[in-house]
């Protein structure tokens, strides 16, 4: 679809309403990699939308996305089957075109009903929980009247909303400050507001961010507050008195709650945790009521943490297991007081909020959760020293934070910075490419990496961030004219282009072939200086595991 065929659906959408309105707000969000043009994007949506539709639209952008109804395979089949091509030519579309809702749209034939865009985005999502479990027939009767009755962009959203695959580039700071502009309520309101455990099928746009809401999901965390990078010298930063320095550990961040003698925890992605790590139950016993701790979910044997390869075997699991209870046991590292006896105290300074939570701590003495203590400097030099033992620790490096601070909304500049480790590289040729999604669903973006081990090259990692949108292009365009095989969405490609990995840590893995995973890998330089002969080698990897892992 061209840019101006784009335009045009865009211009009918907002006349029409409905799933049109949605699809076209997702086009404008996903063509603009600026963030004004996406906040009046949304901002234009959540005024002119129905209320019913805002509700799902917050809820499908913070991350509330729609269980999947049915299979990639039969939606294929289904595709194939009302376009009458030959599934080799599907499965030959869908590696071309690398994302399966954009396939399914691109394939099928004219709608039916061409003026049949009538639904509300709502409409469908509830129908979706409707027809869940139901039979088969109804599924696929219902999902083929529905692209019969819609235009490409229609289908394209229908699509990944039905494989609950919904991903677009929108933070959710983007959602609030759209808000501000259609609501009357401050950012920070607006962002407790759109968190925690509710039911976008159930509650109002009105309840949820009308004046006079009373708030009584005892669950509700508050929003995060995020710190920087640290890129110039601390000495930056002035007086080292006014600066509270603690260990930046490496887990998941969270926030812990007990309102009305009930405990609940929730990561920063909004998932509710309580129930998957058992050595928290008993804080409901020991914490006050109407408290709310921020901190970090993490392994830790006497006090001391453990690497975040032990936190990824209790992850994921419904049932855990004694040994996993045993050989990685979970703490909670409180960082801060947000809430004490049903008081927020968000406005107050950092040294109060440490003070209370130290005063509140002392009385529970229990493994499963501490206070880490400050690192006590008073010259940057020193502190800068204490750094460069940051990996011994099990820790990612050093956070600071200005005592006088209060606890923000989201990633502020000037009170909280992360001073980080320098980051571990390597250097490798890449030896797969795959079309990455979004904005990048046409460009090869997601590739795979190796090392040398005498005359082989052993896959040792996946990255897909760290180049700019030119050298992207240049490396799709490389692997467009290099593909030795493909394998369905993945490319083989002459191994010539050398790349230096960066990554935060390393650790044993029996489940890849190297026998090593990277914690956080990115492309840091695209090395063009360097030849194939010249990357490092499985051996190099190992000695970094024997130095750094765990």
């Amino acid at each position: 679809m061209n840019e101006q065929e784009l335009h045009n659906e865009e211009s009918i959408a907002l006349q029409s309403g409905g799933l049109a309105m949605f699809a076209a707000l997702v086009i404008q969000i996903s063509s603009s990699t600026k963030t004004n043009d996406k906040l009046d994007a949304l901002a234009e949506y959540f005024t002119l939308a129905d209320d019913k539709d805002k509700v799902w639209v917050i809820a499908i952008f913070s991350g509330r996305r729609p269980k999947r109804i049915v299979s990639s395979t039969l939606l294929a089949e289904w595709c194939t089957a009302l376009a009458n091509i030959p599934s080799w030519l599907f499965l030959e579309s869908y590696s071309t075109v690398g994302d399966l809702g954009e396939t399914i749209a691109l394939l099928l034939p004219d709608p039916v009903i061409k003026d049949g865009r009538g639904e509300s985005l709502s409409y469908y999502l509830k129908k979706f929980i409707e027809i869940e479990k139901q039979d088969e027939l109804v599924r696929k009767q219902f999902i083929i009247d529905s692209w019969q009755q819609m235009n490409h962009a229609e289908r394209f959203v229908f699509n990944k909303l039905i494989t609950g695959s919904f991903r677009i580039g929108v933070s959710q700071k983007i959602i609030v400050n759209a808000l501000t502009k259609v609501v009357s309520l401050s950012s920070s309101v607006i962002a407790h507001r759109i968190s925690g455990n509710w039911d976008p099928s159930t509650i109002s746009f009105n309840n949820m961010l009308g004046d006079e809401v009373v708030d009584v999901d005892h669950s509700k965390p508050y929003p995060f507050y995020l710190a920087y990078a640290l890129e110039d010298e601390p000495s930056s930063l002035g007086d080292p008195s006014e600066w509270q320095a603690e260990w930046k550990w490496d887990g998941i961040r969270g926030q812990m709650i007990k309102r009305n003698n009930e405990l609940f925890v929730w990561s920063r992605g909004e998932e509710l945790m309580t129930e998957k790590f058992p050595e928290y139950i008993i804080l409901k016993d020991l914490l006050p009521d109407g408290i709310v701790l921020d901190g970090e979910i993490i392994p830790a044997e006497n006090g001391k943490p453990l690497p975040f390869a032990a936190l990824q075997t209790r992850i994921g699991r419904k049932n855990i297991t004694k040994k996993q209870l045993t050989e990685a046991p979970i703490s909670f590292f409180v960082y801060d007081l947000l809430e004490y006896n049903y008081e927020d105290w968000r406005e107050r300074s950092l040294e109060e909020r440490r003070n209370k939570m130290e005063e509140i701590l002392q009385k529970i003495n229990n493994n499963s959760i501490q206070l880490p203590p400050v690192i006590k400097f008073t010259q940057w030099d020193d502190l800068a020293e204490l750094r460069k033992t940051s990996r011994e620790m099990n820790s990612e490096g050093i956070m600071l934070k200005r005592k006088n601070s209060i606890y923000q909304v989201g990633r502020k500049r000037g009170d909280w910075w992360k001073w980080k480790i320098d980051a571990l590289t390597i250097d490798c040729v890449m030896i797969y490419a795959q079309k990455g999604a979004g904005r990048r669903s046409n460009l090869y973006t997601a590739y795979t990496f190796a090392v040398k081990d005498g005359d082989q090259l052993i896959p040792f990692t996946r990255a897909y961030s760290g180049l700019t949108d030119k050298e992207f292009a240049q490396v799709d365009n490389f692997v467009k004219r290099n593909s030795l095989e493909k394998f369905g969405p993945v490319r083989t490609v002459k191994p010539e282009l050398v790349f230096e990995i960066a990554f935060e840590g390393i650790a044993a893995s029996n489940r890849h072939k190297s026998g090593v995973a990277l914690r956080f890998p990115r492309m840091s330089r695209w090395r063009k200086d360097k030849k194939v002969d010249e990357i490092n080698t499985l051996d190099d990897l190992k000695a970094m595991l024997n130095m750094y892992g765990k």
